[in-house]
């Protein structure tokens, strides 16, 4: 074990070149380096170093006078929160109205997404994709008055702060398709539907898993905000509330970190599932 560690240490700090110039030694260290790559071994030992350091710095500056939480308290509270009766119902909550909102947002952002190819269709969407600089503080009343319980008002919020942001991140794809690909299709004499199902719809579906994840941090995000428009539902932002009102900023700084953790959980599944799916996305990212 302390032989492989050693070994990882020798590796990340392993000089590129070393030559005299001047008298001095010049060394270039490659994790010091732009574009630089580093060994796997190395690479694990610098991501445990800076947690390390991290949470080592947060204990520092939250002494004991301190109001912000240490991670020592906060990992209490975690514990204790996580054994309470009511956890897995809210949890369950949070993320059961986060998937929904997702999965009607989807559908709407792809609509309008493969119908922006159409002229008449296309200013629509450019003026959706414009929608995501509205707050949703000023829209909360509209909403209301055009929902018919507090379910359905937290699902149109989510909904009308997700969708802007998907079709943009959707219309940049379409943007970024190699017009080769449309040449091809002019030369197999596909039809301009044949076309549109091929190359936008089929040929980037890789890439719709990947907007998935990038924009699935939104909707998490907000999802604190939108339940504490109904306390009676549950979830985790009502937890959050609760504990504000208080002033118990510890479990506060618990819940965000269960947040947190779900949230790169569910990234990492998210981006599991696009290798699983589409192993040829892999050619794409990695370089």
């Amino acid at each position: 074990m302390f032989r492989g560690l050693a070994t990882g240490v020798v590796d990340l700090f392993t000089f590129s070149k070393s030559f005299f110039f001047k008298g001095k030694i010049k060394m270039k260290i490659p994790m010091f380096e732009p574009f630089a790559t580093l060994p796997k071994r190395a690479k694990t030992i610098v991501i445990v170093f800076e947690v390390i350091l991290a949470f080592l710095c947060w204990h520092l500056i939250c002494g004991k006078e301190s109001l912000i939480p240490g991670p020592f308290i906060v990992a209490q509270n975690i514990a204790a929160i996580v054994t309470e009766q009511g956890f897995i119902d809210n949890l369950f909550s949070s993320l059961m109205l986060t998937i929904k909102a997702m999965l009607y947002s989807m559908v709407i952002a792809l609509i309008f997404t493969y119908a922006s190819v159409i002229p008449i269709i296309r200013p629509i969407t450019n003026f959706m994709t414009q929608c995501r600089y509205l707050t949703l503080n000023g829209l909360i009343f509209l909403f209301t008055l055009m929902s018919k319980d507090t379910s359905q008002l937290k699902i149109s919020l989510l909904i009308f702060g997700i969708v802007p942001f998907f079709i943009t991140s959707l219309t940049s794809i379409l943007a970024q398709i190699n017009n080769q690909q449309y040449d091809l299709c002019k030369t197999l004499r596909f039809g301009k539907y044949e076309t549109l199902y091929e190359v936008i719809i089929l040929g980037q579906l890789d890439m719709v898993v990947e907007v998935i994840r990038q924009n699935f941090a939104i909707s998490w995000l907000m999802i604190t905000m939108v339940e504490g428009l109904s306390m009676a539902e549950g979830g985790l932002g009502t937890m959050i509330i609760k504990a504000n009102k208080i002033l118990n900023l510890p479990r506060v700084f618990a819940v965000l970190m269960i947040i947190f953790f779900f949230g790169v959980l569910i990234d990492i599944s998210l981006r599991w599932l696009r290798r699983c799916l589409f192993p040829y996305s892999t050619l794409q990212v990695n370089k």
